[in-house]
C-alpha cells in the first residue's frame, strides 16, 4: 500500500515509524516548513521531518496547497491513502480526492468532542475523566468526517497535554495498523458524526497562559496541566515572567486575596497563591532566565516572595 504521511509534532512520530517499520510503502512525508526559533532565530525542523530523514524518506514542506503545482506534486506520488496526524495545513477537496481510499485523519479526541487543533487541552480544561483517539475519513469541514474507529483512555490527575498526547500516540500507532487494511478491504463502514454533540477547541496563543487569579484554584490547576508544555501557565513578579510548572488545588478556610502569596506547611507545596476560590498550592516554578525548580528551592533564594501580590491576567 502506497502511503503519504502528513504530520508535524513529536507525538505524530510513532504512527509514522509504525507504518514504515511494518512494511507500508511510505512514498513521501509532508510536514510544516522549518521555523526560526531561539535567540539566534536558527531554522528548526519539525520532529516528523527529523524522523522521516532518519528513515531515508522524502520530505515535502509546502506553505499551502493553494498552488496547483503543489497539488500536482502530491498527486505524482500516487498514494493509495494519505494518513494525516496533527498536520499544520488545511487540505482542500482536490487534495482529499487524490488517493483512491481517501485521506485518513488521526485525531486525539473522541470526536465529535473537541474538534480543532488542541483537543487534549480541551479535555483537561473540562476536567474530563476520559478522552481518546478517533480515526476518520477526512471531509471538507474541520474534523467533520465519518468515523472509522475509536479508542478510549483515562485521564489521570497528573496528566498534562504533553503526557496525554504521548500516551495517545502509542494507542494511535497500534490502531492505525488495524484500521488501514480493513478500510482498504471494505470491512469498515464509516459512521457519521453527531453534529448536535460537536464542540470546538481553537488554537492556543501565548496570552492564553496568563493566569487570572480570580478564577477558582481548581480551574487554574487544570490550566497549568492543559497548557504544558505550551504556552505554559505564568504570572509576573518584579518585571519577570514566573511560570507555574506544577501545582495542586487546595481548600482554604481563611484564604488570602487572589494573587497573594502565602506560606504553606506540610505537603509538597512550599507556598500557595490565593485565588477566587481556594488556594493554588505550587510545587514547581521557573523564573524567567532560570531553570525550573521546586517551590521550596525557589523560596530559599527569594525570601521576600511570601506576602507578594501577583498581578492577574485578563
Amino acid at each position: 500500500m502506497r502511503v503519504v504521511f502528513m504530520g508535524t509534532p513529536e507525538y505524530a512520530v510513532s504512527a509514522l515509524e509504525r507504518l514504515f517499520f511494518e512494511g507500508y510503502q511510505v512514498v513521501a512525508v509532508y510536514t510544516r516548513p522549518d521555523r526560526a526559533a531561539g535567540r539566534g532565530r536558527a531554522l528548526v525542523s519539525s520532529p516528523v521531518k527529523l524522523a522521516a530523514e532518519g528513515m531515508g524518506l522524502p520530505v515535502v514542506q509546502p506553505d499551502s496547497f493553494k498552488d496547483n503545482s503543489t497539488v500536482v506534486q502530491l498527486s505524482g506520488y500516487k498514494p493509495d491513502v494519505i494518513v494525516v496526524y496533527a498536520y499544520s495545513l488545511f487540505l482542500p477537496q482536490r487534495v482529499l480526492d487524490i488517493p483512491e481510499y481517501g485521506c485518513v485523519n488521526i485525531h486525539p479526541s473522541l470526536l465529535p468532542r473537541y474538534r480543532g487543533t488542541a483537543p487534549a487541552v480541551g479535555a483537561i480544561l473540562s476536567g474530563d475523566d476520559f478522552t481518546g483517539v478517533t480515526i476518520m475519513k477526512m471531509a471538507a469541514g474541520l474534523d467533520t468526517g465519518p468515523v472509522l474507529a475509536r479508542a478510549q483512555v483515562q485521564i489521570s490527575a497528573e496528566d498534562t497535554t504533553g503526557s496525554l498526547n504521548s500516551r495517545l500516540s502509542l494507542i494511535t500507532s497500534r490502531l492505525i495498523l488495524d484500521v488501514l487494511p480493513r478500510w482498504v478491504k471494505g470491512e469498515i463502514t464509516p459512521v457519521p458524526q453527531d453534529e448536535d454533540r460537536a464542540s470546538y477547541i481553537p488554537a492556543l496563543s501565548k496570552k492564553d497562559g496568563e493566569i487570572d487569579w480570580d478564577l477558582p484554584a481548581a480551574d487554574i490547576w487544570r490550566r497549568v496541566r492543559a497548557f504544558s508544555p505550551w504556552p505554559g501557565c505564568y504570572t509576573e513578579w518584579r518585571g519577570k515572567q514566573l511560570k507555574i510548572m506544577k501545582a495542586v488545588s487546595l481548600p482554604a478556610e481563611n484564604k488570602p486575596e487572589p494573587g497573594r502569596v502565602t506560606v504553606l506547611s506540610g505537603g509538597e507545596a512550599a507556598f500557595g497563591i490565593g485565588t477566587g476560590y481556594g488556594i493554588l498550592g505550587v510545587l514547581e516554578v521557573q523564573l524567567e532566565g532560570k531553570r525550573a525548580m521546586t517551590a521550596a528551592d525557589f523560596l530559599r533564594g527569594q525570601r521576600r516572595f511570601i506576602g507578594e501580590l501577583l498581578p492577574s491576567g485578563s
